[in-house]
């Protein structure tokens, strides 16, 4: 079955970094656009970015020029680099892949 696994969340500095993963197996990643989301308390669920199979990224205008999305195909991993955090990045990050969520990993970002 389709699985998704992300982490590498934490609690970082305002200015700080962190790198999220999001493990997948289960079905063919190599040609699987992924995205990532977020959720803050009391907001609803909103994309982050995404990568095509062919590694073309987009980004919300929120985390452009800050955040960075990646993948490894030979690992089956897709990243994500968030750098120069802001408090209002805190959120339960999610990826998203073949259909289906992973059970997400939260990041705070202190101020």
């Amino acid at each position: 079955q389709v699985q998704l696994m992300e982490s590498g969340g934490g609690l970082v500095q305002a200015g700080g970094s962190l790198r999220l993963s999001c493990a997948a197996s289960g079905f063919i990643f190599s040609i699987a656009g992924m995205g990532w989301y977020r959720q803050a308390p009391g907001k609803q669920r909103e994309l982050v970015g995404t990568i095509t199979s062919s590694g073309t990224t987009n980004y919300a205008n929120s985390v452009k020029g800050r955040f960075t999305i990646s993948r490894d195909n030979a690992k089956n991993t897709v990243y994500l680099q968030m750098n120069s955090l802001k408090p209002e990045d805190t959120a339960v990050y999610y990826c998203k892949g073949w259909g289906q969520w992973g059970q997400g990993t939260q990041v705070t970002v202190s101020s």
